[in-house]
């Protein structure tokens, strides 16, 4: 599903996006987090309060779950900008972050688990 473009491609998507809209001015570190947990809070908006079944009621709606796609593609739009504009190469990001993730929670003590990562 979403094997259609590389991160790198998306990065120049939004690079672009920024570019002709002059919002490189608008885009220190600080106010891209702050878009991202922004945008973040609007996505827990959908969900917040909600059982279980009302969430996958939620999920199977059209309209619905159009908004929340929404939501992701924000959030995401402020972590390629984020990435683009300060070298974050995100593949490495991620990679690098399950393997340390892999030596902190070995599968034996997480599978099916939802203790706090600092009790193992």
């Amino acid at each position: 599903m979403d094997d259609h473009v590389t991160f790198e491609e998306l990065k120049d998507k939004v690079k672009k996006f920024s570019e002709d809209r002059d919002w490189g001015q608008f885009h220190s570190p600080k106010e891209l987090a702050i878009g991202a947990i922004t945008e973040s809070a609007e996505l827990l908006e959908h969900f917040r309060f909600k059982s279980d079944k009302e969430m996958e009621e939620i999920l199977k709606d059209e309209k619905k779950r159009a908004e929340i796609g929404e939501e992701l593609a924000d959030i995401m739009f402020f972590i390629l900008r984020f990435s683009q504009m300060y070298g974050f190469d995100l593949s490495k990001e991620i990679t690098r972050k399950i393997k340390k993730n892999a030596l902190r929670l070995p599968i034996e003590k997480s599978r099916g688990s939802n203790k706090k990562y600092n009790e193992y």
